[in-house]
């Protein structure tokens, strides 16, 4: 796997030559304390969310959602070692972007680390929009015509906002699980180091928005939401474009813009579809799982009628 950005992110903090930003800084896991308590991992400098296994009195953890990253992935191991007397077991999608290679996954992780879902990527040293289809330009260029897109100088600011637009994504797609983040947690995702908030009027009235997140040379595509008035305009394909011409010329060299919906992220859906129409390519995510505790796994998967593929399996 080719690593992008490393120099600028593998040292230890207190020499790092720069600090982590985005999935990667402890502050973006605080921000899902909803979801579970954050543990920064000392060697490796990622964050991980401890939760509590139902009313069983033990605890597992699972990385950030959606990606775990870290500013150093050769120290990951040992981390986990360190767990072993605290967790059940540890499950992650490691950013298809981090310096890893495969070997070093599977020896982290040895009893679960299988390719998950394919990531669309953009190469930004192109002109941002050569890749994208035909379509995509023609619809980037229309809904441009009726809209102003522009980035947000003050991220914090775009609160109200930007949690106006996300409730109404959560209406209009019945949104569940760990993307269904509270005020709360968005006060804190708008001031994580390297969120850039981008947003979308049309005749001074906002109609959509979205935010990434920059780590290196790479910018996530994190979440992004519309007004039903933005829906109709199709202001999803101004905010993607405007980003990768905003990125390129920043000098960012690759866009992620993640996966198509659901556990599968099928290439038949209308996410999948829309991400691939700007894609030069695709990067593989790995779902990666840990048993700490084997013992303790298997009592509490013999309650469980879990399906054996999934991790980990008392979750299912």
């Amino acid at each position: 796997m080719p690593s992008v950005g490393r120099d600028a992110r593998e040292a230890a903090f207190g020499n790092a030559v720069e600090p982590p930003a985005g999935y990667a800084d402890p502050s973006y896991a605080a921000a899902l304390s909803e979801i579970g308590a954050p543990r920064r991992l000392q060697r490796s400098g990622g964050s991980v969310l401890v939760r509590a296994i139902g009313g069983s009195g033990s605890v597992d953890a699972m990385g950030p959602y959606p990606l775990f990253s870290c500013p150093r992935w050769e120290a990951l191991a040992e981390d986990i070692d360190d767990l072993r007397d605290e967790l059940v077991s540890l499950v992650v999608v490691p950013d298809p972007f981090g310096s890893w290679t495969t070997v070093q996954l599977e020896a982290s992780f040895p009893d679960r680390c299988v390719p998950f879902k394919e990531h669309f990527v953009v190469d930004l040293s192109r002109p941002p929009l050569e890749s994208a289809t035909r379509h995509h330009r023609r619809d980037a260029a229309r809904a441009l015509r009726r809209t102003q897109v522009a980035v947000v100088d003050d991220a914090p600011a775009f609160l109200d906002d930007w949690e106006a637009l996300y409730r109404t994504l959560i209406a209009r797609h019945d949104v569940r699980g760990p993307a269904v983040f509270s005020r709360a947690s968005f006060a804190h995702q708008l001031r994580v180091r390297g969120l850039v908030a981008f947003r979308a009027e049309r005749d001074g009235a906002l109609v959509g928005g979205a935010l990434w997140f920059v780590d290196g040379a790479v910018a996530h595509y994190h979440l992004a939401a519309y007004s039903d008035k933005g829906y109709e305009q199709g202001v999803s394909y101004a905010l993607v474009a405007t980003a990768l011409r905003y990125f390129a010329g920043q000098g960012v060299e690759w866009a992620a813009l993640g996966a198509g919906a659901g556990l599968q992220g099928r290439a038949s859906d209308g996410i999948s579809r829309f991400k691939a129409g700007w894609a030069t390519g695709t990067r593989t995510a790995y779902l990666c799982g840990r048993i700490l505790d084997k013992e303790r796994y298997r009592e509490l998967t013999r309650s469980n009628s879990a399906r054996s593929e999934f991790f980990p399996a008392y979750r299912a």
